[in-house]
Parts: structure tokens; C-alpha cells; sequence
């Protein structure tokens, strides 16, 4: 086991160990302001369940109005001064718009996902040909690994602290390679609740050591280890009803938060912090079980 791998992942474990649509654009250099990658959604659509969202919205989804919101979201990040680079969509890779789970950017290293589904599984060499021509170096995953990328691996950035979500999509394995492969602290999290599917979904890394997320999706063990590693004044714990508002799948980009929606309570808690709350209605995005956060992969980790 590394070093740099916390172990915090179940319950039975008992130490605490230092663990009109865009064009598509060809990567460019790297850029001085946070850079973002995205997926148009000109193929997307709800045409199976793979998470609890799905359910009920199978071929219910616009893809007129999903492309109107992914619009508003490119240009809320923009305004905000992150520039948008775009991979382009392919045919039959619905899910394809959710770049988060591409795979995990650390400096000039990206680690491609290995889906757990196979609806997802044509991604994958997408991505990571998409990052190689960008200039990333490639550090792979053992084949039988699952992991989903930065939909379940978030970077503390103050601490150089990787936090990992596991037990729906990734494995608890992926904690220990990334550890070695990246050189990086890693500390696991159990996800329990299934809507909450990504680590993602339900916790948001801030700057300056802040934490937005959702308790109750963890064991009890990780709410432990959350606790542990982030003082109570900087963590902001939402309610039911704005973590069903995917209020923590948020973007953070310095001075300003990019969500779907959140509560006027929730808007204050962050404005109290120095955050301008920007909401952009991403409902259609919803239906597949993705907002804001979702839709973006950082590159510029």
C-alpha cells in the first residue's frame, strides 16, 4: 500500500493512515485562466438506466433545450474568465456531454476513466486521444479497475489531498493506484446513497480549504474522515432538498460558483465566504443524473 493512500473506506476499517451548435476545438496550449473541457450535447439523450435519475426519463430528454442550457453554462464560465475547450460529440455516446468523467487531470498527467457500464466504455479512447494531442502524458489504470474519472476523484488544492468516491462506480482500488500513480494523498469516501452516484454529485472541494456537501451520501466512516480533515467553520453541510438540486455538482471558479440551483440560505452561505452564486437552469441534464459540475473536466489541475 502507498504512503500517500488514506484508509477510510468502509466502515470496518479502523486507522487513519497518511491516503446552433459550436464548432469543436483542437487543444491549445496551456492557458493562464482555468480552462475547461466540454461536450457538446448534439447526441444527447436518455436511452438506457444507468442510475437512479435515469429512471422515467428514457427518451424524455430535449435536446433543443439541452443544448440552450449547455450554451448558457459555456458562457456563465466564460464570463466568470474560464475559456472552453470543446472535444467533439460522437454518435451513440449519449453520455459523452458529461467531460467530468472523462478522467483525472493532475498537472501535465491525465488518467483516463474506465467506466463500470459499457454504455459508457467508447468514451474512453475519445478522451484520452483528446488529451494526448492537448499534451497531457497518459498514466493508465490496471484494465480491471474501475474509476470514473473526476466525477469521483476531487482535488483538495490546498492541501494536495485526492478525495475519492467509491461504491457505486469506482473501486476501492483506484484509491491505491492513484496514489502511486500520481504521487498524490488519497482519501477514499463510501458513497451509500445510489443518487448519489459520483463523489461529485454531493461534494464540492472550495477554495481555501471550504467543503460544500451532502452528509448523508456517505457512510458513517467517511463522514468521520470528512470531519477529521476539514475544521467546522469551512464546512458547508446542504439539505436534502438542494442536494437533489445537484447544488455541490457545482464549478468553482475563484470568485465566482456555477450550480444548477440552491436555496437563498445556501446562496448566503457562499456569498459569505466571497463566492457570486451563478444559477443556470440545467434541469434537461438532470434526467441523466448531471449538472454543472458534470459537464466540465478541469484541465488546468
Amino acid at each position: 500500500m502507498s504512503e500517500k493512500f488514506l484508509a477510510g473506506g468502509t466502515a470496518a476499517d479502523d486507522t487513519d493512515l497518511a491516503l446552433a451548435e459550436p464548432e469543436a476545438q483542437a487543444p491549445t496550449a496551456a492557458h493562464a485562466g482555468h480552462r475547461l473541457l466540454m461536450c457538446a450535447p448534439q447526441h444527447f439523450a436518455v436511452d438506457y438506466v444507468i442510475n437512479p435519475w435515469m429512471e422515467g426519463n428514457v427518451h424524455a430528454a430535449s435536446r433543443e433545450r439541452a443544448q440552450a442550457q449547455w450554451n448558457a453554462l459555456v458562457a456563465a464560465a466564460e464570463a466568470a474568465g474560464a475559456r472552453v475547450e470543446r472535444i467533439a460529440p460522437a454518435a451513440g455516446l449519449p453520455d459523452m456531454v458529461f467531460s467530468a468523467n472523462a478522467g483525472l487531470v493532475l498537472g501535465d498527467r491525465f488518467v483516463p476513466s474506465r467506466f463500470r457500464h459499457a454504455e459508457r466504455r467508447g468514451e474512453e479512447a475519445l478522451f484520452a486521444d483528446w488529451c494526448r494531442r492537448a499534451g497531457f502524458r497518459i498514466r493508465a489504470l490496471p484494465e480491471d479497475v474501475r474509476f470514473e474519472g473526476a466525477g469521483d476523484a476531487l482535488l483538495e488544492r490546498g492541501a494536495r489531498r485526492l478525495w475519492m468516491g467509491h461504491g457505486h462506480r469506482s473501486d476501492l482500488a483506484a484509491a491505491h493506484e492513484l496514489a502511486d500513480l500520481l504521487d498524490i494523498e488519497v482519501m477514499p469516501l463510501r458513497l451509500v446513497d445510489p443518487r448519489f452516484y459520483h463523489l461529485d454529485t454531493c461534494f464540492c472541494p472550495l477554495r481555501d480549504g471550504y467543503l460544500l456537501y451532502y452528509p448523508a451520501a456517505f457512510d458513517d466512516y467517511a463522514q468521520q474522515a470528512i470531519a477529521r480533515r476539514i475544521p467546522p467553520a469551512q464546512r458547508i453541510a446542504v439539505s436534502e432538498a438542494d442536494a437533489l438540486a445537484f447544488a455541490c455538482n457545482a464549478v468553482d471558479l475563484e470568485q465566482h460558483v456555477l450550480l444548477n440551483r440552491a436555496s437563498p440560505e445556501l446562496c448566503a452561505a457562499l456569498a459569505k465566504i466571497g463566492y457570486r452564486v451563478v444559477q443556470t437552469a440545467l434541469d434537461e441534464f438532470l434526467k441523466a443524473g448531471g449538472a454543472a459540475k458534470c459537464l466540465t473536466l478541469r484541465l488546468d489541475e
